[in-house]
């Protein structure tokens, strides 16, 4: 895929990894603030999750420090509601829009529509799948497969503790995220690249929860009626991996003991849940790249050159940094 190439081969920004956010609610399509020389056209996924609400603070709480005009629309997690935002963004002239992509695939023509009207593109927190990079100024988001890579990574390492039932096999239940989405398709690719390595590690369930905690508890309700040998569950945010703790539960399970759970985000309720024992590994997924967005927008917008592929400094925690990092998490 071109963000992979991308990754590979233009230059990398480090943003730190605890930037304070906002306090401000998420507000409807269309709403703005900031009220400076600069507009920005923002498109959001949705609030589907922690993630998701921290990283909408992070953006508001940015453009009103940097005194640009925020125009922000909810997508409600359909790429048909962020479509019609962007359209609306090209009708009323803003200076720069950006978004974080729903899914993958089928921006093209969008873009080109946006490109014409001469209105820079940034992409934020997920990548578009496309042949043309001339669509977009730059992205600024997470690297998933290495999320991923991290996740398999600590599943192979600690592979002796994680067969629960004690039979030579880890049995793995994966709950994905949004079909089409890219932390689903990247987080799943690096996890499962690692655990390639050891032939005990067998994924036997896998399911979209749509990143959401419902979504989660559904699924993993599922599999627990048709698997009673779950050893481990690979939750690709945090939202579902709560959700799954709950249906656990009330199947008689201890979380975190008698099932292993890995998670990813880093969000306040899920680094409890670690610090609880009930996670046993989150890998970071840091939402509070607002200041940072806001620098690239100005940049563009004077004309500047900037990094085609912008990479988000995060890291993981075990139980022990959980009970660390809870006293100062902003998130």
């Amino acid at each position: 895929m071109l963000k992979k190439i991308i990754t590979a081969t233009a230059g990398v920004v480090l943003v730190g990894g605890l930037a304070a956010c906002g306090s401000s609610s998420s507000d409807g399509a269309g709403s703005s603030s900031g009220g400076g020389d600069i507009s920005m056209g923002f498109a959001q996924v949705g609030a589907e999750s922690g993630y998701r609400t921290a990283n909408t603070e992070s953006i508001k709480a940015a453009a009103k420090s940097a005194g640009i005009d925020l125009k922000f629309s909810d997508a409600q997690q359909k790429q048909e509601n962020q479509i019609k935002a962007i359209r609306s963004y090209i009708q009323q002239k803003v200076d720069v829009i950006a978004f974080s992509p729903v899914v993958e695939t089928g921006w093209d023509t969008v873009l080109q529509e946006a490109k014409r009207a001469k209105i820079p593109v940034i992409l934020t927190d997920r990548a578009v799948d496309s042949k043309d990079d001339s669509l977009y100024e730059s992205f600024l988001g997470s690297d998933f497969v290495v999320e991923g890579e991290k996740a398999g990574d600590w599943l192979v390492q600690n592979a002796d503790t994680s067969d629960t039932d004690g039979d030579g096999t880890i049995r793995v239940a994966e709950l994905q995220g949004t079909t089409g989405a890219a932390p689903a398709i990247d987080r799943k690719e690096g996890f499962e690249e690692k655990i390639a390595a050891d032939d005990k590690i067998d994924i036997i369930a896998s399911q979209s929860g749509d990143f959401t905690r419902d979504g989660g508890k559904k699924v993993m309700e599922s599999f627990l009626k048709s698997n009673d040998n779950i050893d481990v569950v690979f939750a690709h945010n945090d939202d579902m991996a709560l959700g799954a703790i709950e249906a656990i539960e009330a199947a008689g399970k201890k979380p975190g003991t008698d099932i292993k759970i890995i998670s990813m985000d880093g969000v306040r309720d899920a680094m409890q849940a670690l610090a609880d024992g009930k996670i046993n590994f989150i890998v970071e997924c840091n939402p509070l790249f607002g200041d940072q967005l806001m620098e690239i927008a100005k940049n563009v917008v004077d004309g500047k050159k900037v990094d085609k592929r912008v990479l988000v400094e995060e890291g993981t925690f075990d139980q022990e940094q959980a009970k660390a990092a809870l006293p100062d998490r902003k998130y």
